[in-house]
C-alpha cells in the first residue's frame, strides 16, 4: 500500500469526532501513514467517479453508481434511526403545491436525493448547493422547499422553518430497516486485508474519541458549521452510534435494502 493513503471524510462533527485520533496520530496507526482530505460529502461523491482518494466518504446513493471501484468497510457508516434527511418551507405546503415548486437538495449523489426521489417522484424542479446552503435558500425564497441534512436538523425551527416530511422516517415505515446515509469506502485496487485494517483503525479511532472527550472535541469544533456545543453534541450522538462502530448484518440488510428501491 502506497504511502501516504489518501483519506477523504467531510468537516461535520460526525466524521471529524470519528477520524480525530487517526488523523492526529493519537492512536497507533500501525504504519499507516494519512493524507488528509476535508471536503463537502457531494465532493467527495463527485471524486469518486474518477477514483480519487484511497478512502473516502460517500453517500450510499453514490456508492450504488461505483460499486465496482470501491469496498464498502465495516467501521465509520452513518447509519441508524431517526438520523434522516428532512423536507423544510416556509409553511405549510400540500403535496401538489411541493411538487410544482423548486426543491434545494445538498447534492445531486447525497442519500439525501435518492430518498426525496423515493417519496416525491413527481417533484421535477431541483437547485443542488452545498448542504449548509439549502436553509437560507428556503428563507429568501430562492427555493419553495428544502432537503436538509447534518446539523441544520437541530437549527431549522430556530430559523422560522418548519418540516414537511421525515424522509428517514417515511423510509423506516416503508423498509423496516434504519436508513442507511453514508459510509466509509476504499477503492477496489487496495488489497482486501488492507481494508480490514483500515477498517479497524477507524474503529480505533472512534473508540478513542468516546474516551477522551476532552482532546476530540476542541478538535471537532474548528471545523463545525454550526459553533453551538448543543448542536455538535447533538450531531455526534444521533449520527456516531453501533453502525459506525460496524454496520453488523443489520447495517448490510439496510443497504441491499435501498439499493433495491433504487428509482
Amino acid at each position: 500500500m502506497p504511502s501516504p493513503v489518501t483519506l477523504g471524510f467531510s468537516p461535520c462533527p460526525n466524521d471529524t469526532f470519528m477520524f480525530a485520533a487517526l488523523a492526529n496520530g493519537w492512536i497507533d496507526t500501525r504504519g499507516y501513514q494519512f493524507d488528509i482530505r476535508m471536503e463537502d460529502v457531494e465532493t467527495l461523491n463527485e471524486w469518486a467517479g474518477e477514483g480519487k482518494l484511497a478512502v473516502s466518504k460517500l453517500s450510499f446513493s453514490r456508492y450504488f453508481s461505483v460499486e465496482d471501484q470501491y469496498h464498502l468497510l465495516d467501521s465509520g457508516a452513518a447509519l441508524g434511526h431517526g438520523c434522516g434527511p428532512l423536507v423544510i418551507a416556509r409553511k405549510s405546503l400540500s403535496r401538489e403545491e411541493l411538487a410544482n415548486g423548486t426543491v434545494a437538495l445538498p447534492g445531486k449523489w447525497t442519500t439525501a436525493h435518492l430518498l426525496f426521489r423515493l417519496m416525491y417522484p413527481e417533484a421535477e424542479s431541483k437547485q443542488f448547493m452545498p448542504f449548509h446552503h439549502v436553509e437560507d435558500a428556503v428563507l429568501t425564497g430562492e427555493a419553495t422547499v428544502g432537503v436538509i441534512i447534518h446539523e441544520n436538523r437541530f437549527t431549522y425551527a430556530d430559523k422560522g422553518l418548519i418540516k414537511i416530511t421525515d424522509l428517514g422516517e417515511a423510509w423506516e415505515t416503508l423498509s423496516g430497516h434504519p436508513i442507511p446515509l453514508g459510509g466509509i469506502f476504499a477503492r477496489t485496487d487496495i488489497p482486501v486485508q488492507i481494508c480490514r485494517e483500515l477498517s479497524n483503525l477507524i474503529r480505533d479511532s472512534i473508540t478513542y474519541a468516546y474516551a477522551h472527550p476532552d482532546l476530540v472535541m476542541p478538535w471537532v469544533r474548528q471545523y463545525a458549521q454550526e459553533l453551538s456545543e448543543d448542536v455538535i453534541r447533538q450531531h455526534i450522538g444521533l449520527y456516531v452510534n453501533e453502525f459506525s462502530l460496524s454496520l453488523g448484518e443489520k447495517g448490510h440488510e439496510a443497504i441491499r435494502q435501498l439499493k433495491k428501491m433504487l428509482p
